[in-house]
């Protein structure tokens, strides 16, 4: 699968992830490759009404086997977050009560923070239909909402997960400009070596009778190096366009590169052409 590396280190910690009565093993699976993600390992459900285990879910999963093979099977939420020390619960709707509401930013400070301490912590999420109710999220410490459209804040199950694994993915993070990976560092392009590319260009343009009228090639050549010389090429730049002039030199549509020297034709071999 694109993106994956089995030579490189699977991060595997942070809360754990509790789906209170999930409906369909696809979606059990999809939230499980959300959270391989982002570096979550520990799935816990809570009577997922299709039964467990499920191979929609690890079809869904898309490699997140780790995940699935050690998702935990509970009998009521109660019971999926008794060992824990803090818990989220997620929902989109307002509540009455007097918990505090995060937003998924803060929320996953909070888990970091308390992660970092020693504490076993945990995100609830509820069913894909109706969501938690009143009593299932009165068992969580605190509630943490999405800033969503407020005439269309209904969230795909695993679309919740993926949002709440990536901010916690975040707070990991040395800073906000940190990536996974980086571009190959290039030199620019010296200007002899633009010049070079230009003038490559000019006699290729020049054999190809390309400057008419002829009193006009000096305004030409001028927007030509002046679109050349607007990107600030790198050195390996350079080398690919000149590669592209060299090949349109050498090669045609008929004669392309790699086929056959073009045979001469028979006038040129001094025969006659068919009539």
């Amino acid at each position: 699968m694109a993106g994956t590396n089995s030579e490189r280190e699977l991060l595997t910690e942070g809360p754990a992830i509790i789906l209170a009565f999930p409906q369909l093993g696809e979606n059990i699976g999809m939230v499980a490759r959300a959270m391989a993600n982002f570096g979550l390992s520990e799935l816990r459900l809570v009577n997922p009404r299709d039964g467990w285990p499920s191979e929609k879910a690890r079809s869904a999963a898309s490699r997140a086997d780790h995940v699935i093979d050690n998702a935990k099977l509970y009998g009521s939420l109660e019971e999926a977050i008794a060992d824990l020390n803090f818990v989220y619960a997620t929902t989109a709707r307002d509540r009455d009560g007097y918990k505090p509401v995060r937003s998924p930013i803060v929320a996953a400070r909070e888990l970091r923070n308390r992660f970092t301490a020693g504490q076993a912590t945990g995100i609830i999420f509820g069913r894909e239909r109706t969501g938690l109710t009143n009593e299932e999220v009165s068992l969580a410490d605190e509630i943490v909402t999405f800033p969503v459209n407020p005439a269309f804040a209904s969230l795909n199950l695993a679309q919740a997960v993926l949002l709440m694994s990536y901010e916690w993915m975040k707070t990991g993070m040395g800073s906000e400009e940190e990536t996974s990976f980086q571009a190959i560092a290039q030199h620019p392009a010296t200007k002899e070596q633009l010049q070079g590319l230009v003038d490559h260009l000019e006699e290729a343009l020049d054999a190809r009778n390309y400057f008419r009228p002829a009193d006009k090639k000096p305004k030409l050549m001028e927007n030509l190096r002046a679109v050349l010389t607007r990107p600030s090429f790198t050195e390996s730049e350079i080398q690919v366009l000149r590669g592209v002039v060299s090949s349109l030199d050498r090669f045609t549509r008929e004669n392309p590169r790699g086929s056959a020297a073009p045979a001469l034709s028979r006038k040129a071999l001094g025969g006659c052409e068919d009539d």
